[in-house]
């Protein structure tokens, strides 16, 4: 039955991993991480180091460090240029990705994804001014289809019109053939010409038909019956614990499960986030508790596992030479956030003794968490730092500098070692059993 169980989940997770749209999914928003991180930054020197308006903790107010502040509007339209603009890239990125995974490098299809993106757009925007007057600015596109607010809608755009974009550019039946003499990047502009407006069009058309049926924009509607229900069981914490156990149980079984499931939870986890981020920003409450930098700091610090608690359960009780030969060695990694030599060393991977632990760990860690940040104690997150960045500074920096949170983060560690300590004492006995037996 175990081995029935495992080769059942290898099966569905190679091909989850291997799935064109998933990986697509997946490895653009991984590709678009160095910019998040760079606009999460800006936003914490906006705040914390550049800002001298009167009651921001920030280093500009301290006295003969006022020059600071000339700094602050750079720091601001950086964090513009990136942030309000994740759906974007996420468009360009993903079609990008979908069209390499079939074999097609044209330069023309992240322009073909996001003119299709934007043809869903509403290209005005409407405010209300403070006498009651409605005003609408034409030829506008409002953030809410820029910024991680339309981060679903612009996934699903991009890999529908890659996917159109990509069997008519294959057919080669719409292909227009130029003389040998013509520049080969000029021919193959013609080649694509017709593919490339027929998806635009159909994308165009299709938005302007289920809008005359429905009522709703394609956006609208996307967020109304996708992004908002599956924000709220993800982010809620029992589906965000459910998710974040079911990649425990993949990895028991020596599967990546961290990857195979990150096109199901990253992009609400991401667009929560954002919105924590831009709350902090303008000066007002963070919204969210679960967002990705939540995840980083308590589910999977010192890696997947938390095994950092079980390096100090094994350092501390473990009287198998084995397993302490192999922590002394997985510390230096364990420090950033990295524990493959533990998973595959000692080993967890298909080790009961220790793949409980593994998978119970993070889930109580989480909802300790969530629990401290519920009371004020720990502060939300609002900044992505990397993901190596050693424990306690991780999350000191993730949440601006709340000294709450990383005591939390500390404790998780602490409270990850208690959870392990039991089974490492087990591991002990199985040994000498072992032993007794030989």
């Amino acid at each position: 039955m175990k081995e029935k169980m495992m080769n059942g989940l290898l099966a569905f997770a190679t091909k989850l991993q291997s799935q064109k749209h998933f990986s697509a999914i997946k490895n653009g928003l991984t590709s678009l991480l160095p910019i998040i991180i760079i606009g999460s930054f800006c936003t914490l020197f906006s705040n914390m180091v550049c800002n001298t308006t009167q009651g921001y903790m920030s280093l500009a107010n301290l006295p003969g460090m006022s020059w600071l502040g000339y700094f602050n509007p750079a720091f601001t339209a950086a964090n513009y240029g990136t942030m309000n603009f994740i759906a974007i890239g996420s468009v360009i990125l993903i079609a990008m990705e979908l069209g390499e995974s079939y074999g097609l490098r044209d330069k023309a299809i992240p322009a073909v994804a996001l003119g299709s993106y934007i043809s869903l757009c509403l290209t005005s925007v409407s405010k209300t001014l403070s006498d009651g007057t409605v005003v609408t600015i034409a030829n506008a596109l409002s953030s809410d289809f820029t910024s991680a607010k339309g981060l679903f809608v612009g996934m699903i755009a991009a890999l529908a019109s890659t996917e159109i974009y990509c069997r008519l550019a294959k057919s080669g039946k719409l292909s227009i053939h130029m003389p040998e003499s013509v520049p080969s990047n000029v021919a193959r502009s013609f080649e694509v010409l017709f593919p490339a407006c027929l998806t635009i069009f159909s994308v165009s058309v299709f938005g302007l038909v289920f809008h005359s049926i429905t009522g709703l924009s394609v956006p609208d509607a996307i967020i109304r019956f996708i992004q908002a229900p599956l924000s709220n069981v993800l982010t809620g914490l029992p589906g965000y614990l459910l998710v974040m156990f079911c990649t425990l149980i993949l990895w028991g079984f020596g599967i990546h499960g961290t990857q195979a499931l990150k096109a199901i939870y990253e992009p609400v986890l991401l667009a929560s986030f954002a919105e924590n981020e831009a709350a902090y920003a303008a000066g007002i409450a963070i919204p969210n508790i679960i967002v990705k930098p939540f995840q980083s700091c308590f589910t999977t610090v010192t890696g997947a596992g938390i095994t950092g608690g079980l390096l100090i359960a094994i350092m501390l009780f473990s009287k198998r030479k084995d397993y302490k030969t192999i922590a002394k060695l997985a510390i230096p990694c364990g420090i950033f956030n990295i524990n493959e030599p533990l998973i595959f060393g000692l080993p967890i991977v298909m080790n009961p003794i220790l793949a409980i632990p593994f998978m119970i760990t993070p889930v109580a860690t989480s909802a300790f968490a969530y629990f401290m940040t519920s009371i004020g104690f720990c502060g939300r997150m609002v900044v992505n730092v990397p993901w190596t960045t050693p424990l306690g500074l991780e999350a000191f920096l993730a949440s601006a500098g709340s000294l709450g949170a990383a005591v939390t983060q500390i404790l998780c560690i602490l409270l990850a070692a208690v959870i392990y300590t039991p089974f490492v004492l087990i591991a002990n006995r199985q040994e000498e059993v072992q032993i007794s037996e030989d």
